[in-house]
């Protein structure tokens, strides 16, 4: 029996062996209730419980916004607050990014197989237009994503960056209420990238240039998740995007139907797309983990890759 330490949970093994790749792996046993964290340090993001409980039991509410945590989907602790951006500052946090690029990775077998085939497509997509590499957790490193359907807080959610030891993607998969995290690839791409520290695109400080937030629309205890980041702690090398599959939809977090919380000021354009990473998306990623290379040596396969493939 062995034991692992989970953001503060304490992960026995389950002694059920599976074989993957032809190497034995003991499952860890991962509760049916978590406590991932989320800041304290500014007014409204002490989310209480029965806030969380209220969310978890909307049927229709959005999977991204059901867990309740910072922007609705996004664990984080008070020292990542403090930087919170388009992605985490590896100067600030460099213990955050995924050494060599490569991100060890294990699939619950909770999940049936159409789901667990969907979820490898979202990772095979993100390892050929990026540099980043998924690849199978062996048993023997520290660090890896435990993609999991944790049961509460149930929804799409992740840990930013990469934390140490198992780290969560909840990917809640379909049931009578809808598809919920596992109806497109876009969904566990959005965690996934959340998981290699990047944030949500609305979030940016130069936002209200491009959206309108409707705060009278917003569910009051959470109108701080529609609040902007700093601009000293934010670069930016591309422009705002409308068709990132990290920003949010025209209904988050809104009081009731019909209520938009967030709306284009460009007209046409439409948000919260949740198909597949955008052109900018795929860019972003690539210059965050510099993929992209330094002028004048730009490695041009990821621009090319990028600007053909993404949305």
């Amino acid at each position: 029996m062995w034991r692992l330490l989970l953001m503060g949970t304490l992960l026995q093994s389950t002694g059920i062996v599976v074989q993957c790749r032809n190497i034995n792996l003991i499952l860890p046993s991962v509760p049916d209730v978590l406590h991932p964290p989320v800041p304290s340090s500014q007014a409204g993001y002490n989310i209480r419980g029965d806030d969380v409980d209220g969310l978890q039991s909307e049927e229709d509410i959005d999977p991204e916004v059901r867990p309740g945590l910072f922007q609705g989907d996004m664990a984080m602790n008070n020292e990542i607050f403090d930087y919170w951006r388009v992605g985490l500052r590896w100067d600030i946090f460099p213990e955050k990014l995924w050494l060599n690029r490569t991100v060890p990775y294990l699939i619950s077998p909770l999940y049936e197989t159409e789901h667990r085939i969907l979820i490898y497509q979202a990772i095979r997509t993100i390892n050929f237009l990026t540099c980043i590499k998924f690849v199978p957790w062996t048993g023997k490193e520290k660090d890896y994503l435990l993609i999991w359907p944790v049961k509460y807080p149930s929804g799409c959610w992740s840990y930013v960056g990469r934390y140490g030891g198992p780290q969560i993607v909840s990917l809640q998969p379909p049931d009578e209420t809808g598809a919920n995290c596992l109806g497109t690839d876009g969904r566990p791409i959005h965690e996934l990238l959340h998981a290699l520290g990047v944030f949500h695109e609305q979030s940016r400080s130069d936002r209200d240039k491009f959206v309108k937030i409707n705060f009278e629309n917003v569910i009051p205890q959470y109108r701080s998740n529609f609040d902007k980041q700093s601009l000293k702690n934010t670069t930016y090398q591309f422009e705002y995007d409308y068709d990132s599959v990290m920003h949010y939809g025209k209904n988050f977090f809104s009081i009731g139907k019909g209520k938009q919380t967030i709306v284009p000021k460009m007209e046409g354009k439409t948000i919260g797309q949740r198909k597949m990473m955008s052109k900018t998306d795929c860019l972003k990623i690539n210059d965050l983990y510099g993929c992209l290379g330094t002028p004048p040596n730009y490695n041009y396969k990821y621009y090319t890759l990028c600007n053909y493939m993404g949305l």
